[in-house]
């Protein structure tokens, strides 16, 4: 018998216990309703009432039981108890007392009114009672052990995501487990001060946020703000810097608006956000007319530059948007996610590289894109210092081969993606990015003197400077436009230090700087690209455009920035280590040579650098020498003739 009881579920054994619960309760409701109808005296109960209710209400206890199984009121799970159920219940209550007064009125004999208002009272009482007292002693038991949390928070946002995460932290989830308690709330609105959410005071505006980490013993700071612009955070973060919590905050505002906030949505700051602009307001316009119905070629597709050129080129609807990169790993996850996001775009992802002359004129000849932006090059520094022959090999070599095609098939605008390390550069992967926006000033200058026919036919390292003029475009038939967009630094590329320091610090330590003075020039991926694109759309060819990348960044207080978000410590928890210069490495980077000049666009954040003049006959020798070295392997050659090349070149 006992292990018959035994192998019921705990679910089932609950609903019988109901079962019989509310039957019992059923019949005491309407016991109590004609005792208080007769002053609470049973002697004072009339016989013909008292007969009729001892006929009746055992048939309607089974009756309402029928009921509340219908309506699933045996199979809830009781700990989680919610308005839907007391929704069901009042169902039921209506469904219940409609029947019983009609049906024993009209069949068998008319009741007291106050019988029934008075049973259907009990009844439901009786119904409530049991279904969410196991909810409110779990309530108690989480309050109490909520008293004494592991860590006390500050919530910043008194706002309905501010109340979504206060219920989610100490009613749901922190609570639950005594990990932490919001004790206190921030908000800058007056109206709010001194009031209270869920028990939890708003004690005042940020001037108050130092104060409450020390009143309340605070831990953790959660900025549950959806709409914060990019310099009210970074206002907000450096004023919650100055305390040792550690910061969370509500990523975006999707989530409010979905109504899906949780303590899950929660991100740690990030050093994007320390470092961030206000956002870029440009009229994109131009760029859409620019690549909508067009076929564009992102070459270098996969890395962190391309694969962002190509989610922003996605949106403004191309006629078919073509990635290539060598690396198939990246190029097949932006692929997936393209796929994802526009189901509907011509998408084509192709492996090669640009150092392949054949490969790049088989896609320029079937698919004769319109646009090509060229991302694709080597950009980590101390490789390319010890690697000159691969740099001018892929950079210099790919770039003149990727150009060559656009040129020779048709493409109406060639845009390359340089860097600031072009500028006065004193390593080699400055220089060949050098040497690359000096090839496009010299396409551009032929195609606009119609001397295409003098630019090589470089299809591979082999073949003889001279051999190749059969293959030569012919005078007069090209009409691309060539530009560069050069920028510095973007914050999380595969070139920057925020993964390395991010990886560091995941280790314990310690960061590795190469000089305590070093500063850069940062800006997010998102924003360079939409700028790489406005640039682009408003070319007319040969220029140069630089980019506006703000106030320089001190790379040690990058540093300390990324260590104090995550936590800790600088120099106490996380050491810092200083490494000396790398080979080829600046204390800073230039935005332009000396003997460049800005000129200025309608758009603030970009400018256009006067070009330096130099030979183009000269410099395709010297471009082709360097092939035949860098092909060669012979890497102190390649080095002394860029030197030669690029009369910049301080390496």
């Amino acid at each position: 018998m006992f292990k018959l009881f035994d192998r019921i579920k705990h679910w089932h054994r609950v609903a019988y216990f109901l079962v019989a619960y509310d039957f019992a309760t059923i019949i005491v409701s309407y016991f109590l309703a004609l005792w208080f109808r007769f002053d609470c005296r049973f002697s004072h109960i009339e016989e013909p009432y008292f007969d009729i209710y001892c006929h009746i209400i055992v048939p309607y206890a089974i009756f309402v039981i029928f009921i509340y199984w219908i309506l699933g009121l045996y199979r809830s799970i009781w700990r989680f108890a919610s308005f839907f159920e007391i929704k069901r219940l009042v169902y039921a209550t209506v469904i219940t007392i409609f029947c019983n007064a009609l049906l024993v009125t009209a069949f068998v004999y008319r009741m007291p009114i106050s019988y029934y208002v008075f049973g259907i009272g009990f009844q439901f009482f009786f119904g409530v009672v049991i279904r969410f007292s196991y909810r409110f002693v779990l309530l108690l038991r989480d309050t109490r052990a909520a008293e004494m949390p592991d860590s006390n928070v500050l919530l910043i946002g008194a706002g309905s995501a501010g109340r979504m995460i206060l219920r989610d932290v100490n009613f749901v989830n922190g609570g639950a487990h005594g990990a932490a308690k919001v004790v206190a709330i921030i908000d800058d609105n007056p109206n709010k001060w001194g009031r209270y959410i869920d028990g939890v005071e708003v004690i005042g505006g940020r001037d108050k946020i130092l104060w409450a980490v020390k009143e309340y013993n605070i831990k953790e700071i959660f900025i549950a703000i959806a709409s914060l612009s990019p310099r009210e955070k970074r206002n907000l973060i450096t004023i919650c810097k100055e305390s040792d919590c550690k910061i969370k905050q509500l990523p975006n505002m999707y989530a409010e608006k979905a109504g899906i906030i949780s303590a899950g949505n929660l991100q740690n700051i990030t050093i994007e956000d320390v470092l961030g602009r206000d956002p870029i307001s440009l009229h994109q316009e131009d760029v859409a007319n620019q690549i909508q119905g067009k076929v564009v070629l992102v070459t270098g597709g996969g890395g962190s530059i391309g694969s962002e050129l190509c989610r922003q080129i996605a949106k403004y609807n191309p006629k078919q948007l073509i990635i290539f990169d060598v690396y198939e790993n990246n190029a097949y996850d932006i692929q997936l996610e393209l796929k994802k996001k526009y189901p509907y775009l011509d998408l084509v992802t192709l492996i090669g590289s640009v150092r392949d002359a054949r490969r790049i004129e088989s896609i320029f000849a079937t698919y004769r894109p319109n646009i090509c932006y060229h991302a694709a090059a080597h950009k980590h520094v101390p490789l390319m210092e010890d690697s000159p022959c691969e740099a001018i090999k892929n950079n210099a070599v790919g770039t003149y081969k990727t150009a060559y095609a656009a040129m020779k098939y048709g493409c109406d605008r060639f845009v390359l993606i340089s860097t600031d390390k072009a500028v006065n550069p004193t390593n080699v992967m400055g220089a060949t990015k050098r040497i690359c926006e000096m090839i496009i000033q010299t396409f551009d200058k032929a195609v606009r003197e119609h001397h295409e026919d003098m630019l090589p036919y470089l299809v591979s390292h082999y073949i003889e400077f001279e051999s190749d003029k059969s293959e030569r475009v012919k005078s007069g038939s090209g009409h691309t436009e060539y530009v560069a967009v050069r920028f510095g630094n973007v914050l999380g590329s595969n070139g920057s230090v925020v993964p390395l320091f991010k990886k560091q610090i995941a280790e314990g330590g310690p960061i590795t700087l190469t000089h305590k003075d070093i500063i850069r020039y940062f800006m997010t991926i998102p924003e360079a690209v939409s700028l790489v694109l406005k640039a682009g759309a408003n070319a007319s060819g040969g220029e140069i455009f630089v980019l506006d990348m703000g106030e320089p960044v001190r790379i040690l207080d990058l540093a300390r920035n990324m260590i104090e978000l995550a936590g800790l410590r600088p120099d106490i928890d996380i050491e810092i280590q200083y490494i000396g210069l790398r080979p080829g490495e600046k204390l800073y980077e230039e935005k332009l040579m000396s003997e460049e000049g800005l000129k200025e666009t309608e758009n603030h954040l970009i400018h256009v650098a006067e070009p330096i003049k130099f030979d183009s006959e000269s410099f395709i020798e010297n471009l082709y020498e360097l092939m035949r070295l860098a092909y060669n392997n012979e890497a102190p050659e390649v080095v002394q003739k860029i030197r030669e090349t690029v009369p910049t070149f301080k390496g």
